[in-house]
């Protein structure tokens, strides 16, 4: 099969110690891979989950000086008046939606798929019903606390408010900690029970 030069090498994958019967699909940052997503999701494994990380393709990134590095859209600016590149955006979406429709014809219902991401990566559609983690450093630099705070009052706002969990970590920056991992982890084991 041949590609094109923009699409991306096959996703980084923590395959279910035994029978799948639920999946993430974790997007990763701008500038970065799946790999490093794949080896921490592998730290906080159920047996029953597949972990897919993809990897977004190579462009060029506005706000890097048209820099080429792996990304899921293009990014303009990074104040809440910037706009938006809205046809990246819709292609990475679609990109998404091919790795879910992929993993429903593997066998594991919608409903035991969840999608997660760092940064750059949360992208979807959005379900009445779905219950949503969002984590943010109190210290972040790179994306306030307070653009974290303005997102999960827009959920509130599109989704039942119960079902939307905003969570912040002190002295944490633009990364992950353990005690956030733990929280995902918790949160993917609720959601995702063994069926078995």
């Amino acid at each position: 099969m041949c590609g094109n030069n923009m699409s991306a090498p096959l996703p980084a994958i923590v395959p279910a110690a035994r029978k799948a019967t639920a999946a993430v699909i974790f997007l990763h940052g701008l500038g970065d891979t799946g790999h490093g997503w794949s080896e921490a999701l592998a730290g906080i494994k159920s047996p029953h989950v597949k972990y897919i990380c993809p990897h977004a393709p190579v462009m060029p990134v506005s706000l890097n000086m048209n820099m080429a590095m792996p990304s899921w859209f293009d990014i303009l600016g990074l104040s809440p008046d910037s706009q938006e590149d809205e046809a990246g955006i819709k292609q990475a979406a679609e990109n998404v939606k091919a790795l879910i429709d992929q993993e429903v014809k593997n066998g594991i219902p919608s409903n035991r798929i969840i999608l997660g991401g760092f940064s750059q990566g949360p992208i979807s559609g959005v379900n009445k019903e779905i219950a949503v983690l969002q984590c943010h450093g109190d210290c972040d630099p790179l994306v306030p606390l307070m653009f974290g705070s303005l997102t999960v009052e827009k959920l509130k706002s599109m989704i039942n408010p119960a079902n939307v969990t905003f969570r912040t970590y002190s002295g944490m920056m633009h990364s992950s900690c353990i005690e956030e991992m733990m929280d995902v982890k918790q949160f993917i084991d609720k959601h995702l029970p063994p069926v078995d």
